[in-house]
């Protein structure tokens, strides 16, 4: 590799330093790879600043004088020390005494003055340190009066929270929640399937059920089915909605006409009796059931439960308006024109959340919003209903629930509030070892510049609704904290660069929000992984993501002893990305994967063959030398039933403070949830689990299987 002369940064890469977009990175090949002008231009672009080569100086001078201009940055986050916060304040023609103020979140306000000169030592970087004492945790405004200067202010613990820690840590099952099948459920797992898993779990000692992102989807476009690509991430899938639970279902006679022909009754059948789950029929035969009930509610809900929805709307407000006025427009304007799901087509005056045309369709469509809204409350209750059996039965965490990294670039969330997303960008991966190609996730990110001007608004919502009715919260792709390769539209991933995050200031809004809802946070730390971000995320009590294939020494192939394992993560048999263990141990994934084409050459297809036959020899000896064999058996005289045993028993041997299996490994699935660099090729997000809930329940071999991760710990 030749060697970079170092050279003046030009304008423009100064820019891009300024606003966290790296001109370079390495690569998986070890190499350093150049972003191109165009790409660091485009992205500046994104985040409002129009740039040009001739443009370049004058925009990068009119930024050094804007920021020499401000007192203070848009937002301080800040972690108290000895009962004080620090907060740096650019010393230019400071008078002797800084008064402050400080507005709290509950209304009340504090005030002081601080004598700098008296305090502080002479900083050659032009700052002074304001202690501000005894300020509570929480999301504040910080004002300084003399110099009209303001900013927020976010008093963080710094840390998150953890359950009392035991000997043995706690142990749980991850669930795919729309997998489910159950004698009762429509073809589709619900919140009450989930209840019950929950009460069966917790009567086995689990301290965790783990679930799929249960964000909101498209209700016109069931079929898009993906949980990780939602519409919003801020609410959740009515179709988890159990429609036979709810108390007016019985009241209304409409539904129970409906119920009792014979059309209804084979269709429910054909969905129930169905090996992959039928979005589209599922969706259609909810929503027309639960249309009659919603006319039931309106006309003879109790007056606790009309209060009851009341509440919850006012609670959630503008969020939940817009999410359910975006999913009246869609349907809308799609019955229309097909194009139009897209709210980037919609008509000029409606691509604006709170515009004046979107206020008079809204009152023109009040009552489907209304429905859209009661859908988002009943989901909520039983949600809860879940959650509230975790904690009667003595679950220390519960729900454990999982955020996706992203959500659709023409759905609610980036419509509702499209200044906090970088436009015209989607989130991916440069090209690598096993994506020549490199990938593009089609997620548009968050921008980092307009989260830190909004007080990181956005992402503390998130943050906050995610952790509702949930004891623990899976962050997918964590290293989006700290960065994120970013592609414009239109643009190969090659074409892609890095985009820097403010990783401090987000782990300490996570870190109160983790607090405040006492909710355990999880990194899914897998792939390129930056130095040193581990560590810090550790160091806030953020949970590392540990899943046994990858926990291997790829240099050498020898996989990592259990004691290697860290105590602060969750260790996991694989994940919905990932071969089950039955289907790893026989290759079937491999051959699955060629049929699909996604291996180019035979080539590349012997030269997996050949890895996956020494991970098995290199695992079998990982399992001997911790004790579970006396000599190393070969791979051919181990089925692969006995592998998924001694699977479980091996990290059962880990320190890891949570250790997880996946519902599909004690289900005995051999088919995958999703396979990645697919959509149509295969059935991904629909193929429903093997065994019942009331297969499950009386299984001994599935409950067996997973008996070793009990560890000491006490029911």
């Amino acid at each position: 590799m030749s060697i970079k002369q170092d050279a003046a940064p030009s304008a423009l890469d100064q820019l891009a330093r300024l606003y966290g977009i790296s001109t370079e990175f390495e690569n998986a090949y070890g190499n350093i790879v150049q972003v191109s002008p165009e790409t660091v231009a485009l992205l500046l672009n994104s985040m409002g600043v129009q740039v040009h080569d001739t443009e370049a100086q004058a925009t990068l001078d009119q930024f050094d004088q804007g920021a020499a201009d401000k007192a203070l940055p848009a937002t301080v986050v800040v972690v108290p020390t000895n009962g004080r916060c620090h907060v740096e304040v650019k010393n230019h023609d400071l008078p002797a005494v800084l008064e402050w103020q400080v507005d709290l979140e509950d209304g009340e306000e504090l005030h002081g003055g601080f004598n700098w000169r008296e305090a502080a030592t002479p900083s050659s970087t032009g700052l002074v340190t304001l202690p501000l004492s005894d300020l509570p945790f929480g999301y504040h405004r910080l004002r300084l009066p003399q110099l009209g200067a303001e900013s927020n202010l976010i008093v963080s613990p710094g840390k998150c929270w953890l359950p009392e820690a035991v000997e043995g840590g706690y142990w749980g099952i991850s669930v795919q929640l729309y997998l489910l099948r159950s004698d009762n459920n429509w073809g589709i797992g619900d919140f009450s399937d989930l209840k019950a898993l929950v009460e069966m779990a917790a009567d086995h000692g689990c301290g965790l059920v783990g679930l799929n992102p249960l964000h909101q989807m498209f209700l016109d476009d069931p079929e898009a089915a993906s949980p990780y690509s939602p519409a919003t991430r801020l609410f959740l899938n009515p179709l988890y909605i159990d429609v036979t639970a709810l108390p007016e279902w019985k009241q209304s006679a409409e539904a129970q006409d409906w119920a009792a022909t014979d059309e209804f009754k084979q269709r429910l059948e054909a969905c129930r009796a169905a090996e992959l789950v039928d979005y589209s029929e599922v969706t259609a035969l909810k929503l027309e059931a639960l249309r009659q009930i919603y006319l039931a509610f309106t006309e003879s809900a109790a007056p606790e439960h009309r209060e009851a929805l009341a509440a919850f709307c006012v609670e959630k407000g503008q969020s939940l308006e817009r999410a359910s006025l975006f999913q009246v427009m869609r349907q809308h304007f799609a019955q229309t024109d097909p194009e139009l799901v897209d709210w980037r087509h919609w008509p000029a005056e409606l691509q604006t959340a709170g515009s004046d045309e979107q206020g008079e369709f809204a009152a023109q469509h009040r009552a489907e919003i209304d429905f859209q809204n009661w859908l988002q409350f009943i989901a909520d209750e039983q949600l809860e209903a879940a959650a509230k059996a975790a904690q009667s039965r003595g679950m220390a965490i519960g729900l454990y629930r999982d955020l996706a990294v992203g959500c659709a670039a023409s759905g609610a969330e980036t419509w509702a509030n499209p200044a906090a997303f970088l436009e015209r960008n989607l989130v991916g991966a440069p090209p690598d070892i096993f994506n020549p190609a490199g990938q593009n996730w089609g997620l548009p990110p968050f921008d980092p510049t307009a989260l830190t001007r909004e007080g990181y608004r956005s992402f503390a919502e998130l943050i906050r609704t995610n952790m509702r009715h949930s004891g623990g919260l899976r962050i997918d792709h964590v290293m989006g904290l700290k960065r994120l390769f970013c592609i414009p539209e239109g643009h190969s991933p090659a074409e892609g660069a890095y985009v820097g995050f403010p990783l401090d200031d987000l782990i300490g809004v996570l870190a109160l929000e983790s607090q405040r809802q006492q909710c355990l946070v999880v990194g899914e730390d897998l792939g390129t992984v930056p130095s040193g971000f581990r560590e810090q995320l550790s160091a806030a009590n953020v949970l590392s993501y540990r899943v046994l294939f990858f926990e291997q020494d790829f240099n050498s192939g020898s996989f990592l002893p259990p004691d290697a394992y860290p105590r602060l993560a969750l260790a996991t048999t694989g994940s919905h990305d990932l071969p089950t263990l039955l289907a790893w141990w026989t290759g079937e994934d491999i051959a699955l994967k060629q049929s699909l084409g996604l291996f180019h050459t035979p080539e590349e297809t012997n030269s997996q063959v050949e890895r996956r036959d020494r991970e098995r020899r290199n695992i079998l000896a990982a399992f001997t030398a911790a004790g579970l064999f006396e000599e190393t058996p070969e791979p051919a005289s181990l089925s692969a039933a006995l592998f998924a045993q001694y699977a479980h028993q091996y990290l059962a041997m880990t320190k890891s403070m949570l250790l997880a299996t996946q519902l599909d490994d004690m289900t005995g699935e051999i088919s995958p949830v999703n396979v990645p660099g697919t959509s149509t090729e295969h059935p991904n997000w629909r193929r429903k689990y093997r065994l019942s809930l009331e297969q499950l329940a009386v299984s001994p071999e599935a409950w067996g299987l997973v008996a070793p991760l009990a560890r000491t710990q006490k029911a």
